[in-house]
């Protein structure tokens, strides 16, 4: 589909097929395929393991146009992002076109893709900055070589983390003034099942709903900062498949829900647990408590019910 098409219908079905690909984020899809159909920026705003990479993938794929994707950090440089001179063709040719070596953006640009910065706010101020004539002019000069046009089809999308402001810089009103802004949150317990289900391959293991409710948990736990995303759901519902096995412990069906109880299963998902959201979990300053011992109070409330005692 061309990103600049008008057409109602061939809309409607390329979000038909986006959303065959995704789970769930209807609103999301519709939202972020109007704003880059209009030729729309667009900032998303939201923690980590949202399906913000996933869904763009998706879009660029239905549209038939190269996504590139970059992470802000301290080493994304002005020139790592436009590009830079090769040394040995300078010293054989000097400064010319021939010697260029294209960044992202201008591959972006001149391919009429989307360049997907991760981590915005991470990046440098002056990278930043010297994105904002490929924002609002659709072109950028570069010394020695030329004007770099952007094709039809050329989209700047940003992403950044509300919950991380260690390393971050304040985006400015320049930029955030150029471009349209998408909040992304959590997906549903049920979403959220469906996705670590398509990673497992079993829809049928209890493992599933164990890892995402623990998972969930650790997102509105006191001390936590910033919990876990549905990718440590993920990790631990396959440690526990592989960890089960290795300790010939039976892995309980949803169609068995009392043999979940089980404590070589309990032990089994605890050490699980641990191994895959104690460094995903980041505890607020000052707190007078450690990531695992947070871990061992949600597995402790989570089965206290069934097990006959108090929540831990």
């Amino acid at each position: 589909m061309n990103p600049a098409a008008t057409d109602p219908d061939a809309e409607h079905r390329t979000r038909d097929r986006v959303a065959a690909r995704v789970v769930g984020r209807s609103g999301e899809l519709e939202l972020l395929s109007a704003a880059l159909s209009a030729g729309r920026d667009v900032l998303l705003e939201g923690p980590p393991g949202t399906s913000k990479s996933t869904l763009l993938r998706a879009i660029a794929g239905e549209w038939g146009v190269p996504m590139f994707l970059v992470e802000g950090n301290a080493d994304l440089t002005p020139s790592v992002m436009i590009g830079h001179h090769s040394p040995s063709q300078v010293l054989a040719s000097g400064y010319s076109a021939a010697s260029f070596i294209p960044g992202p953006l201008v591959d972006a640009m001149t391919q009429g893709g989307i360049l997907y910065v991760e981590e915005f706010n991470r990046a440098p101020e002056d990278t930043i900055n010297a994105l904002l004539a490929a924002m609002s002019e659709r072109r950028v000069m570069v010394p020695r070589v030329g004007t770099f046009a952007a094709e039809n089809g050329f989209r700047l999308i940003a992403s950044m983390n509300v919950f991380d402001n260690l390393g971050t810089s304040r985006l400015s009103t320049s930029i955030l003034d150029r471009m349209c802004r998408l909040s992304v949150d959590y997906q549903s317990q049920s979403e959220e099942q469906e996705i670590v289900a398509r990673h497992l391959g079993d829809r049928d293991s209890h493992t599933v709903v164990d890892a995402v409710a623990i998972t969930r948990a650790t997102r509105s736990w006191p001390d936590v900062r910033q919990g876990s995303s549905v990718r440590g759901a993920i990790d631990v519902a396959m440690v526990v498949e592989r960890l089960a096995a290795m300790r010939q412990v039976a892995i309980p069906s949803v169609t068995d829900p009392g043999a979940h109880h089980q404590p070589g299963y309990v032990q089994v998902l605890r050490d699980a647990t641990r191994l895959g959201l104690s460094g995903r979990v980041h505890l607020h300053r000052g707190a007078e408590i450690t990531v695992e011992e947070i871990l061992d109070q949600i597995l402790d409330q989570y089965f206290a019910p069934a097990l006959g005692r108090a929540p831990g």
